[in-house]
């Protein structure tokens, strides 16, 4: 059962309807939407999960998506184009003081207070519309020292609006709790994240999931009433090969975490 949000990968995924006749479903849906999905198709248990998370290529290389700050586009970003909030409209529409929470925490930006003051005084004169105008913008707000030595100045705050298009940590989360249910006794669930906090949410609910209590450790005794679920197969996370990065430099930043339902 394949599940994605994004009609493209599906109409990518479609030749292998035909590969492999009976044996493959695809469903459009995000994997928020885990349990729901496979109860469509008859199904309540599983003997593995996996999950890739984030931005594809094939998005980030269509450049009319808004995704990427190399080709200019109308800032778009929603990986399933059935949403109606982009992009442009948390740029354009939301108070600085929203920018800068959204900069900060989804892209762990350190200017992301200067950038949003930036974007309400460029957006005062005229709306930002695109790639190109909000990449303007945060290059006039980062030190020219700062863009001189680092990565894209832009990377983190598109980062960070795509996460909030498109939910990616709170739907991160639901799959989470959906999940564990749906594994069968030894069935496994891998998942692969490309930023730290994917990374973070995964790691800690592994962890919780890991042990039988998790009352705060200066309770003098468990009233929480949790059971392990989960054993961790990865203490620490796989990540990519030298031969991988050669292959595809993309994958640098991968981290691919495994738990195995008790």
């Amino acid at each position: 059962i394949g599940l994605d949000q994004d009609e493209s990968a599906h109409l990518a995924a479609q030749p292998w309807l035909d590969e492999y006749e009976g044996r493959l479903v695809l469903v459009r849906e995000n994997f928020r939407s885990i349990a729901t999905a496979l109860d469509g198709q008859g199904i309540h248990k599983v003997d593995g999960i996996l999950c890739d998370l984030g931005v594809s290529s094939p998005q980030l290389d269509e450049g009319q998506r808004g995704f990427s700050y190399n080709h200019e586009a109308v800032l778009d970003m929603r990986m399933d184009r059935r949403l109606k909030l982009t992009a442009k409209e948390l740029v354009n529409k939301l108070d600085e003081h929203e920018l800068t929470r959204i900069f900060r925490d989804f892209g762990e930006e350190r200017w992301a207070s200067r950038i949003a003051s930036f974007i309400v005084k460029e957006r005062m004169e005229k709306s930002i519309e695109t790639t190109a105008d909000l990449v303007d913008v945060i290059k006039k707000a980062v030190p020219k020292e700062v863009r001189r030595d680092g990565p894209h100045p832009a990377r983190r705050v598109f980062q960070a609006l795509r996460i909030a298009v498109n939910d990616e940590l709170g739907a991160l989360s639901e799959l989470l709790t959906q999940s564990i249910p749906l594994l069968h006794s030894s069935g496994r669930i891998a998942i692969i994240t490309f930023h730290s906090l994917e990374d973070r949410i995964v790691k800690q609910h592994f962890a919780d999931e890991a042990r039988d209590c998790i009352c705060p450790p200066n309770f003098p005794q468990c009233v929480c009433d949790h059971r392990a679920r989960l054993r961790v197969v990865t203490k620490k996370p796989i990540t990519p090969s030298l031969e991988e990065l050669e292959q595809n430099p993309r994958a640098r930043s991968a981290k691919l975490r495994v738990a195995e339902r008790l």
